[in-house]
């Protein structure tokens, strides 16, 4: 019989991650991955408005929250293959995919490697397009801020970017919360994470050859992964659908949780009623 609730502790890839699963076994699952550098404890509303009709599992990537990091360098390949060792070691055959930001990157990057293990996708504030140099310049400096400077003012400088405007004023104690996610990121983990993104590859030439159905959410006022680039894998994506949420930046099930749960439910659901 498996282990139900949170902060479970599982061995893959010779890594131990801790992750949680909760609902029945025998539902359909959706799996949550969250963005950078945060934790699974971003998705607790998700976990809680789904559980009852689904199987969802949470966890944490490589070097986040309570997982470890091992030793390789990290990569979004290394990040797509312990996805899919969690799901062999969980004995699930197949999964929705929910994930945002890095969590985006990494779903993106497990359909194109292992295409028959998905239902269905939630891509959610994350982009296609692999860095700019500009981009990949920002991310060398960031490394060098975080080794000389430490995480709480990379953190600080963060959240600047992560929300909306009016999210400072309405999510103070949500605002507060992914502040303590950053700081309590590895500082090895932080530099190792940014290295894996400077190095990260193009997704968007690969979007036509995805058949399952496809959800793709942006805040509206998200600076990191505007909607831009939201539009464009949706472009990309044969029938795929786009929700462009408001009163949210970049942590869209965070500053508008009800609106988001709302728009995933409706996909879901349908994914599963067609399935």
């Amino acid at each position: 019989m498996r282990e139900l609730g949170n902060n479970i502790k599982i061995t893959v890839n010779e890594l131990m991650i801790s992750y949680n699963d909760e609902g029945k076994i025998g539902d359909p699952v959706i799996i949550f991955i969250h963005g950078f550098p945060f934790n699974k404890s971003m998705w607790n509303k998700q976990t809680k408005a789904l559980k009852e009709n689904y199987r969802i599992i949470a966890y944490d990537v490589r070097g986040h929250g309570n997982s470890g990091a091992g030793i390789e360098e990290f990569s979004i390949d290394l990040f797509a293959a312990d996805l899919l060792s969690l799901m062999d070691k969980l004995k699930i055959d197949k999964a929705m995919l929910c994930g945002l930001s890095m969590g985006g990157y990494i779903a993106l990057n497990a359909i194109e490697n292992y295409p028959d293990r998905f239902d269905a996708l939630i891509l959610s504030d994350t982009t296609c397009l692999a860095d700019t140099p500009e981009v990949k310049e920002k991310r060398l400096k960031t490394i060098e801020s975080i080794r000389n400077d430490g995480v709480e003012k990379f953190a600080d400088e963060s959240i600047e970017n992560l929300f909306a405007p009016e999210s400072f004023t309405t999510k103070k104690k949500e605002i507060a919360a992914v502040r303590e996610m950053i700081v309590h990121t590895d500082e090895e983990s932080l530099c190792k994470t940014l290295r894996a993104f400077y190095e990260r590859k193009e997704t968007c030439s690969k979007l036509s050859d995805i058949y399952v159905p496809v959800l793709i959410m942006v805040g509206e006022e998200d600076k990191i992964t505007p909607l831009a680039a939201a539009q464009l894998m949706q472009e990309k994506i044969k029938d795929s659908f786009l929700s462009i949420m408001e009163h949210a930046g970049h942590l869209i099930n965070i500053e508008n949780p009800l609106e988001f749960n709302n728009q995933l439910e409706e996909f879901v659901s349908t994914v599963y009623y067609y399935g």
